[in-house]
């Protein structure tokens, strides 16, 4: 199954969305959205908080 993450769910006014077969490729294309939000490096605490809103398609 596909993974899906919304960043809506993080950041409310943004609507960018990503799906990847694979948590590793998905946390990929998250980890470079994040520095948009002004996130150098995904601390564990917000990998945690993204891991728990990745939904499978």
């Amino acid at each position: 199954m596909a993974k899906t993450f919304s960043c809506s769910h993080v950041h409310s006014e943004c609507s960018w969305s990503a799906t990847e077969n694979t948590e590793e490729d998905l946390m990929k294309k998250i980890a470079e959205h994040a520095k948009l939000h002004g996130h150098d490096t995904i601390t564990p605490e917000l990998e945690a908080k993204v891991k728990s809103l990745i939904k499978e398609t």
